[in-house]
């Protein structure tokens, strides 16, 4: 039996992800210790994981990319996040390696600080990737805007403008914080990168949450990194009382757990579907939070809506004729992985890939903020359930993947690589 050491970022939507691996990893025999967020210690010891809460100072540390004006500042801004945050995930993890003195460490790709304090540790480890990683493609346009795959001679020199113009800028910007940040993380033992491609692929092994059709075909990305389908785990709930009289086909719209003013996504589906054959349900699951009024004050909630805080989205989903989200990941994947299309209205961070993907497997419809209306989105949802067909693949491509299973043997390789000494072999 060996000792596995995961860590997360202080975000929900990074944590549920990784516990069907940690799942799959403790029913084959490994001991599960977790750092998280401390308001989920308490579920993960139910799972039987050895869990504690990360640094409370993370906590403090919220996005703001959501103030942005472009995608060139938005990803600046999630650089300045993560790095600040590197100053107290870094000595929190190496005090959690100190404390279960494990044999192979798994990090959400999101904990940089501690990333790099694996980086120099010696140990088998991984990192796991719950969003399309922006890791370099042939084919694939640069990671933010969330452009549309273009082949040929005018694709490629689409693509080389766009990544002179955001991620070269942005690079410039973030390496030297990078750099400095792995410096102190490692006390001087980790040498400088020049890029955020190399920055991303420091880890033997990244996992990452998704899978073809959904995301592009990357061949070039090498064994180092595998794409395992979506993992959609969620805790076990209570339903609420209205659950079982739903007798129509329900529309879910959620919005982002960690904070990013997308409140008028749920304000604008409830007055545009207002009339309409579904029950729409609605989760705001960051309300109350950056200054949002709350699940109550968002809207006047018409006679076929209802609005909650959370409700389990599995259930929901399997009633559900469409799905609306902000994009991101977790509950597009979500849906998707249940052969439920969705309409995608992506608000920032990774939601404009989201979006894009959406588009290219044929499995929804992006529609953007600024042309978000009652009437749009109406429109939108049901343009959305003729997508089914694509949903249904995209579902497909997920089970084929192979899940936790998949994600499990491949670290599991790298464990075994541990004791033959090629534990660096996959990069």
């Amino acid at each position: 039996m060996s000792t596995v050491l995961a860590y997360t970022s202080p975000a929900i939507g990074h944590l549920f992800p990784m516990v069907p691996l940690l799942l799959e990893l403790k029913a084959r025999g490994h001991d599960i210790h977790l750092r998280t967020l401390p308001g989920q210690v308490a579920a993960m010891r139910e799972l039987g994981f050895h869990a504690a809460p990360v640094d409370q100072q993370l906590l403090e540390l919220e996005h703001h990319d959501y103030l942005a004006k472009s995608v060139r500042t938005a990803l600046a801004s999630s650089v300045d996040t993560f790095t600040a945050r590197a100053r107290f995930d870094a000595p929190d993890f190496r005090a959690a390696m100190d404390d279960v003195g494990p044999d192979l460490l798994l990090l959400d790709v999101n904990a940089w600080g501690a990333g790099t304090v694996a980086e120099s540790a010696g140990l088998p480890w991984a990192t796991v990737s719950p969003y399309i990683p922006p890791l370099e493609s042939k084919g694939t346009p640069p990671f933010g805007p969330g452009l549309a795959r273009m082949h040929g001679p005018l694709g490629r020199a689409r693509d080389a403008v766009v990544r002179r113009v955001v991620i070269a800028a942005v690079e410039k910007v973030m390496m030297p914080g990078i750099n400095r940040m792995r410096a102190d993380a490692s006390g001087g033992q980790l040498p400088p990168l020049q890029t955020a491609d190399a920055f991303f692929r420091r880890a033997p092994l990244m996992l990452v949450t998704t899978a073809e059709p959904f995301e592009y075909p990357h061949p070039d990305w090498g064994p180092g990194v595998r794409m395992i389908g979506a993992l959609p785990w969620e805790p076990q709930a209570e339903l609420p009382a209205w659950f079982d009289s739903i007798d129509k086909p329900v529309v879910l719209v959620t919005t982002s757990s960690e904070y990013q003013a997308d409140e008028k996504l749920v304000r604008l589906a409830l007055e545009g579907l207002a009339n309409e054959p579904f029950i729409v349900v609605a989760t705001v699951p960051a309300s109350g939070a950056a200054g949002t009024a709350g699940a109550e004050g968002l809207a006047a909630v018409p006679a076929n809506a209802r609005m909650e805080r959370f409700v389990p989205h599995g259930p929901v989903l399997e009633r559900a004729a469409v799905a609306v989200t902000h994009g991101g990941m977790g509950a597009t994947q979500k849906a998707l992985a249940r052969g439920v299309p969705v309409v995608v209205v992506p608000f920032g961070r990774d939601q404009n890939e989201v979006a894009a993907r959406v588009v290219a497997a044929d499995a929804g419809v992006r529609l953007r903020p600024a042309k978000l209306t009652p009437e749009t989105l109406r429109a939108a949802v049901h343009e959305a359930i003729g997508k089914a067909a694509g949903a249904r693949r995209v579902a497909a491509g997920y089970v084929a993947a192979g899940g936790a299973v998949a994600g499990v043997d491949a670290l599991e390789d790298l464990l075994s690589r541990k004791y033959t000494g090629q534990a660096g072999a996959a990069q």
